[in-house]
């Protein structure tokens, strides 16, 4: 009886059960869909998952090292290189890309033959090749008169102005880092957990350690139009936290944070399209959370 009464009942909702379901999936697909019906929503979300991967990799070993604040430090020391880019180009986005690129690696590995031959300490050699170098990008900046809206995309990340060109450039470059990384991966773990026994094992120590450095400064090239320079040490470091505190095996944490990082960047996106912010602020604040959710798992973990 009970029976009868359930199968009686579901044919009678059913059909309302079938519109509420298919107005649900419309709605979900519409939400999903819409966005990317733009070129330049696309070009974004294929940047941003890119970028992600690439700073997920090589953040690995910045938060291995604790290079955290070499990694903030090398990305605003290149905006000397951007500002000077901007005034000799006369503003062509793509171009700055390459004074990016090489100030990016000069500052990198200027900072790490001044950290190892100087009598400071390196922290205190970093902040002030930091201080320095950006005070400069922010005299260069204000020669220019509308600065404030031609140079902010770098400051603030604009990936949703990328273009095809920017786009190859991430892909050509970023391929180069995880080439870089996966060729020398035994050699820079070797380095990251013990760098003493890399010596002993008569590795090249500083050949690879400036390797890794310049690996850094094109990642930090790479990634400045997507989250710009007060942004970038987050993607860096973020994912790459994020999965250090649910693993400890080196080969997954780079997966995870590789997978923490693209999925930052497409629901960053997402929310920079349907809240009208900052793509650049969405995608970091979207990996934050997903740090807060592992932090607080590892807490609950230990308690």
């Amino acid at each position: 009886m009970a029976a009868d009464f359930a199968l009686q009942t579901a044919k009678t909702f059913w059909p309302l059960i079938t519109i509420v379901m298919t107005g649900t999936m419309n709605t979900l697909t519409n939400f999903l869909l819409q966005p990317l019906s733009y070129a330049f929503m696309q070009r974004g979300m294929l940047a941003a998952i890119l970028v992600g991967i690439v700073c997920a990799v090589v953040g690995t070993y910045v938060v291995l090292r604790g290079m955290a604040f070499f990694g903030d430090a090398l990305a605003h020391t290149i905006l000397p290189g951007i500002a000077l880019g901007y005034l000799v180009s006369g503003g062509a986005r793509e171009s700055l890309f390459w004074w990016a690129l090489g100030t990016a690696v000069v500052a990198a590995l200027g900072i790490g033959a001044i950290s190892k031959n100087s009598e400071i300490k390196e922290d205190t050699a970093i902040g002030i090749i930091f201080a320095g170098m950006f005070a400069l990008g922010i005299a260069l900046i204000s020669t220019v008169r509308s600065y404030a809206v031609d140079l902010s995309h770098f400051l603030f990340g604009d990936v949703l102005s990328v273009s095809v060109q920017s786009l190859w450039l991430i892909l050509f470059f970023g391929g180069l880092v995880l080439l870089g990384i996966f060729a020398f991966y035994k050699e820079f773990t070797a380095l990251s957990f013990d760098p003493i026994l890399a010596a002993t094992l008569r590795l090249p120590v500083g050949l690879l350690n400036n390797l890794l450095l310049a690996l850094i400064a094109v990642t930090v090239a790479v990634s400045l139009q997507t989250v710009g320079v007060a942004l970038l040490v987050a993607m860096l470091v973020t994912p790459a936290t994020t999965a250090y505190l649910l693993t400890r095996r080196l080969s997954t944490m780079m997966l995870l944070a590789a997978v923490f990082a693209s999925i930052s960047g497409v629901i960053g996106l997402y929310l920079s399209y349907y809240l009208s912010i900052a793509s650049g602020a969405a995608i970091v604040l979207t990996a934050t959370v997903f740090f807060l959710l592992a932090f607080a798992k590892k807490r609950l973990a230990t308690a």
